[in-house]
């Protein structure tokens, strides 16, 4: 999964960014302090990984992973070409989701490029962008859909198709919620490129005051009401907050959120709404060499998530043997839960869930 985050320069970007994933990009008072994108890899934080990492002592511990893209930031006519604008559209469209950080606090030292805080305003600033440079693109698909189709009428529904999307971002609204008639539709949408299809976590960031009262902050309110008109998540955070617990240890930063009233840090919650927004769960291999996340899709069969080890155990699938986390726990060790005919034996057909443990018999 790779996730690229956005915001207009001086949100707070480069601070999130640096905290969540340690990587020392360059974070300053100016616009433009991001110009190629830094990237970060995450280790998803999974309890059920530690646990099984308990259990069997493994000679090796892989988490599952996260791409985090700091993408340089937006201005006002970045799809004409100004400021870095070429440069950030085409670094947002090789990412699978879009973290838009949003400033949700005052402070008269941070200049902000529009001289003043408005979520409504820079939300709207970026997807009119991103919006732009859509409608770009698909003028030049109408144009060869419609010659296309000249000589071949099953061009014909894909120039109509492209024209009701053009409208659509017309009216100033992302092409993440445009709704397509048919199955076809779905497809040919699927295939488009599209800058502001891109699924969105607005992460509103603010102060350490106002991130313990949400209810009492207008900015965060405003997000809220955008978020919810446009089917979007919004992730309260403070990225100097953050900041702080990136240089704790384990220990002290678990101490530090309990002080907050807090269960998970940022980056945890980041991961859970990211999972969520793309449609993503994780199921899991254990034994003594080694304790491993595997991310795959909501609905993907046996076959396929065995796919996700080796393109062998895919085309030489015999059967999985599963049995979930919670059921494992209870039984102490795998032994216990094969004498209670807790292990199953499943099939091709066999959907994947979050959290089995899995063992994979193939041929080839």
């Amino acid at each position: 999964m790779k996730l690229g985050v956005v915001g207009l320069p001086n949100v707070g970007k480069s601070t999130l960014f640096n905290a969540i994933t340690n990587a020392g990009a360059g974070s300053a008072n100016y616009p433009f302090c991001t110009i190629e994108p830094n990237v970060g890899m995450v280790s998803v934080p999974d309890r059920r990984l530690d646990k099984l990492a308990e259990m069997y002592e493994p000679e090796k511990f892989t988490p599952a992973t996260i791409e985090l893209c700091d993408i340089a930031g937006l201005v006002r006519g970045a799809s004409k070409g100004e400021g870095l604008g070429n440069k950030f559209l085409s670094h947002i469209r090789e990412v699978d989701a879009v973290i838009h950080v949003v400033r949700c606090f005052e402070d008269g030292e941070i200049i902000h490029v529009d001289g003043s805080i408005g979520p409504r305003r820079d939300i709207e600033t970026i997807n009119l962008e991103l919006i732009f440079s859509d409608i770009d693109l698909l003028e030049r698909r109408i144009d060869r859909a419609a010659k296309a189709a000249k000589g071949d009428k099953k061009f014909k529904a894909e120039h109509d198709l492209l024209l009701r999307i053009k409208e659509h971002l017309e009216g100033g609204r992302s092409a993440r919620g445009f709704l397509c008639e048919t199955e076809e539709e779905e497809a040919l949408f699927a295939s488009l490129p599209l800058l502001s299809a891109k699924p969105v976590i607005y992460a509103a960031n603010l102060s350490e005051g106002d991130f313990a009262g949400l209810a009492e902050n207008p900015f965060y309110r405003e997000v809220e009401e955008i978020a919810a008109a446009e089917g979007a998540q919004v992730l309260p955070i403070c990225a100097k907050l953050e900041e702080e617990l990136a240089d704790m240890s384990a220990g002290d930063r678990l101490m530090f959120l309990e002080e907050l009233g807090l269960e998970e840090s940022g980056l945890d919650r980041l991961i859970t709404a990211s999972y969520s927004l793309l449609g993503l769960i994780s199921y899991l291999t254990a034994g003594k060499p080694e304790v491993r996340a595997w991310t795959i899709r909501k609905g993907t069969k046996a076959p396929q998530a065995a796919g996700k080890i080796h393109s062998d155990f895919e085309r030489g699938f015999i059967r999985a043997e599963v049995i979930g986390f919670d059921e494992l726990m209870a039984c102490g060790s795998m032994t216990a839960a094969k004498e209670k005919g807790l292990v199953r034996v499943e099939g091709k057909e066999y959907v994947m869930q979050d959290g089995d443990i899995v063992l994979f018999r193939f041929n080839v």
